[in-house]
């Protein structure tokens, strides 16, 4: 994630935050990261989405994300911290 665009960072497409939440949720369900690796990387993660922004308004990164949420695939806790953290409450 580092392509710039005069000087900014290209902002993440809500497919593609979608894409790497659901990754980074289904390895810790899986047991591939254990919790502390699971928290450096979902913290990284928001650092950089809050770095690059998401494109799109509120609405529109809400409903590729929320399915997320509905599916159990994103815990209530991580979802409740990812979308006060990214300011989309």
């Amino acid at each position: 994630m580092s392509e710039e665009q005069g000087g900014q960072l290209t902002p993440v497409t809500p497919e593609r935050v979608a894409e790497e939440l659901r990754r980074l949720s289904t390895r810790r369900q899986n047991g591939e990261l254990d919790k502390d690796e699971y928290e450096h990387r979902f913290s990284r993660m928001v650092s950089e989405l809050r770095d690059r922004r998401i494109g799109g308004n509120r609405a529109e990164i809400l409903a590729v994300l929320k399915p997320l949420h509905d599916d159990g695939t994103v815990t209530p806790q991580d979802w409740d911290r990812l979308i006060r953290q990214l300011g989309l409450v």
